[in-house]
């Protein structure tokens, strides 16, 4: 590998015992970073998220979900029967040859398949163990056992109800997987804060994230403001709502004076500034309805929602335009910084799947090319062979067996 391609985690290897979004969004962040990552998948269907939708077909016509497709790039996939014991001796065995295994079973899977942090670090104790779950393995709480998806610790973390329009349901998932995600990027951060102490102990550990908590730690001031007699609700008193535009929705942010008052004269508004009723934040906040919104919409009525923010933002006022999906997909920005990686499919070659590229970009970092996201049990053989020298002979027996797929 030439400096050029060298990536800051280049040699550092892991093995994951994966399903859907939570571990599988960090591993592809590693990977990307130069790590070599192999996936585990069950030899009955693989990843959980293959299954998902929409989907598109590989190229022998099984179907592979939107979320494998967002989450694998970058890795190579074997399929191990976990349930038999030959399967968890070869965990074992490659375990020895691995920085990290990590994995996002129930709490408490994986110790009971013979596979958990005592068993890994009994073969390799400088190896890291990391787990992602809803509510965490290493301490007993009232929900450790619970099963979770990312709008079940949203909901938990306070975020729907802050949210919730009044009479109405809780509107679930408002950012897509906000749970998955965020659990994913503090894995991420453990696994590599765990890397650099082993570079300096020598030692491996344990990393366990809860999706919950990853959550809250995101919605910082639900909790934050509760403590302070304030509600979340109410975002603090500032102007931060959508306004109508003439061609769609954008958001405006007006969070100090200094900004009220170029807001005011820039539409056209400066008596605003003498207005008793507006002199403070709260005030703002009562004569939203019948003055700010009125005033700003009808300004803005005669302009583009992109025309308004390049307007406010020159007069150093933060707005942005409320994009649709193919908006998104056709951003300038996006495509500048290249955020969006295409997947060619079979089934529709013309029309390739877009996932979003890393968002991670440094100096010295060489950037892609991402490589695609493996079929099922694609590298099973090679793994096996080139990391515990197993013949063909052995993968043929193996495979009889149902322990390999």
């Amino acid at each position: 590998m030439t400096a050029a391609e060298e990536k800051p985690l280049s040699g550092v290897r892991i093995l994951a015992i994966e399903q859907m979004q939570a571990l599988p969004f960090a591993t592809q962040l590693l990977a990307r970073l130069g790590a070599d990552v192999v996936k585990v998948e069950s030899i009955s269907g693989g990843d959980q998220a293959r299954g998902s939708l929409p989907a598109v077909p590989d190229p022998e016509g099984r179907m592979v979900g939107a979320t494998f497709l967002r989450n694998n790039l970058n890795k190579r996939s074997m399929c191990i029967d976990l349930k038999t014991s030959a399967g968890r001796d070869l965990v074992l065995r490659l375990a020895r040859g691995f920085d990290v295994v990590a994995e996002n079973g129930r709490p408490g899977s994986m110790s009971r398949l013979g596979l958990g942090y005592s068993s890994i670090a009994a073969v390799n104790p400088r190896c890291i163990y990391a787990s992602v779950s809803g509510f965490g393995n290493t301490v007993d709480t009232p929900y450790r056992d619970w099963p979770a998806y990312a709008p079940v610790v949203e909901a938990m973390s306070g975020l729907y109800e802050m949210k919730r329009v009044d009479g109405q349901p809780p509107q679930p998932a408002p950012a897509g997987a906000l749970g998955d995600i965020g659990a994913a990027l503090f894995a991420t951060v453990g696994i590599l804060a765990a890397l650099r102490h082993r570079d300096l102990t020598g030692a491996g550990q344990y990393v366990d994230i809860a999706m919950l908590d990853s959550v809250v730690a995101m919605t910082d001031i639900i909790t934050n403001f509760w403590s302070m007699g304030a509600s979340a609700r109410t975002v603090g008193q500032l102007i931060l709502r959508g306004f109508r535009a003439k061609d769609g929705w954008f958001m405006l942010q007006v969070s100090r004076e200094h900004q009220f008052e170029r807001l005011a004269h820039l539409i056209g508004h400066p008596q605003w500034l003498g207005d008793p009723r507006l002199a403070s934040r709260q005030g703002w906040i009562d004569h939203m309805d019948d003055i700010l919104v009125p005033a700003i919409e009808g300004w803005a009525a005669d302009r583009t929602k992109i025309e308004v923010c390049h307007i406010l933002a020159d007069a150093g006022i933060a707005a942005g335009p409320c994009l649709r999906d193919d908006e998104v997909a056709q951003d300038p920005h996006l495509a500048a910084r290249q955020m969006l990686v295409s997947i060619e499919r079979s089934d529709q070659p013309d029309r390739p799947v877009l996932v979003p590229a890393s968002p991670v970009r440094m100096s010295a970092l060489s950037s892609g090319p991402d490589t695609p996201v493996p079929w099922l049990g694609q590298h099973t053989d090679e793994v096996l062979t080139a990391e515990l020298g197993l013949s063909p002979d052995e993968l043929a027996a193996l495979r009889a067996q149902q322990v390999i797929a």
